[in-house]
């Protein structure tokens, strides 16, 4: 069993109905719990193929994007199945299966919270 915790980078309970994790980077200086997160969502988008992979969820056609349409980015299909499981456990993607293909999107909550993260003053 794992001992990884995953940390969302957003946050439930707001009035609009999603929370950034953190601050824009030009508000104040980051909690050490608030750069743990945001540090977590830039390693998982430091990745070339992470970051395509991200791209082609992000871009695909209605939103989403079955793991079937993505994975031609130059690696293995096991090595695309690692990326995938460390862009959603840093809560930039989320997924759903259905039958034997698994589908992935990035909820416009993510999109929200990483604009105003790095939103200028």
């Amino acid at each position: 069993m794992s001992n990884v915790q995953v940390l969302p980078l957003v946050e439930s309970g707001a009035s609009d109905g999603v929370a950034p994790c953190c601050p824009p980077l030009t508000e104040r200086p980051f909690t050490a719990g608030e750069a743990e997160v945001a540090a977590r969502m830039f390693k998982a988008l430091g990745d070339p193929v992470r970051l395509r992979l991200f791209s082609a969820v992000a871009s695909h056609e209605g939103g989403e994007a079955c793991v079937c349409d993505i994975s031609d980015v130059g690696v293995s299909q096991p090595t695309v199945s690692h990326h995938l499981k460390k862009l959603k456990d840093a809560g930039l993607l989320t997924s759903e299966r259905r039958g034997t293909w698994v589908y992935y999107r990035v909820e416009p909550s993510v999109f929200a919270a990483m604009g105003r993260l790095l939103a200028p003053r």
